[in-house]
């Protein structure tokens, strides 16, 4: 998702808004993902929004186990 901010702002924006909306229907703390190009645009969009969903790498997740985030 991350490389359509640049080249399809349209299509990223909704990709982004679609699955943080997802996250907050399904009540998640957390999205989890490896790209981290997806994760800057997700957060992006929360921060805009001030919305109460956060994102993480799973890299930070495996390195600091689940129990203390």
């Amino acid at each position: 998702m991350g490389t359509y901010t640049v080249k399809f702002e349209a299509i990223s924006s909704a990709m982004a808004e679609q699955k943080v909306q997802h996250a907050l229907a399904a009540e998640a703390d957390y999205i989890i993902s490896t790209d981290a190009s997806c994760l800057l645009q997700l957060q992006a969009y929360i921060d805009k929004y001030q919305l109460p969903v956060k994102t993480m790498h799973l890299a930070d997740v495996l390195a600091h186990g689940w129990a203390n985030i």
